[in-house]
């Protein structure tokens, strides 16, 4: 068991929204917080301007895999952020949920990616003051 605060984000296909927010909250706060990215209906691959938009901010995110979403994977998370997915996900009791409504980044351009990434940053550095203050944002 640990005492660092576990997040987990969720999105249908797990290839973009989802990819980029772990990958940020893992840049973002390090080893403070446990991170993990599941879909619903996962992808075969993470979206190619998902991995170029955060390729331009120093972050690669190219050996990141689809992975499906486990009734473990919740259980084992104090927060879990669902992104377009809705109530695909189980709900336990005692654990925080949010839903944040991003625009999805399937089939768009780098160019359409680049404010989805920007939000999601936005987003997780809020979520870092939350849950785990003393993290510092890079």
């Amino acid at each position: 068991m640990s005492d660092k605060p576990s997040v987990l984000f969720v999105c249908v296909h797990n290839a973009g929204r989802s990819q980029m927010a772990a990958a940020w909250l893992t840049h973002l706060a390090g080893d403070r917080v446990e991170v993990r990215s599941a879909g619903s209906n996962p992808g075969d691959a993470v979206n190619p301007a998902a991995v170029a938009a955060m390729a331009e901010v120093g972050i690669d995110i190219s050996a990141e895999t689809p992975k499906i979403l486990t009734v473990d994977a919740v259980k084992e998370s104090d927060v879990c952020i669902t992104m377009g997915c809705g109530d695909t996900c189980p709900v336990f009791p005692g654990k925080r949920y949010l839903d944040w409504t991003l625009d999805d980044p399937a089939g768009q351009g780098v160019e359409a990616v680049r404010p989805i990434r920007d939000e999601i940053r936005k987003r997780v550095e809020g979520l870092i003051a939350e849950i785990a203050p003393g993290a510092t944002a890079r």
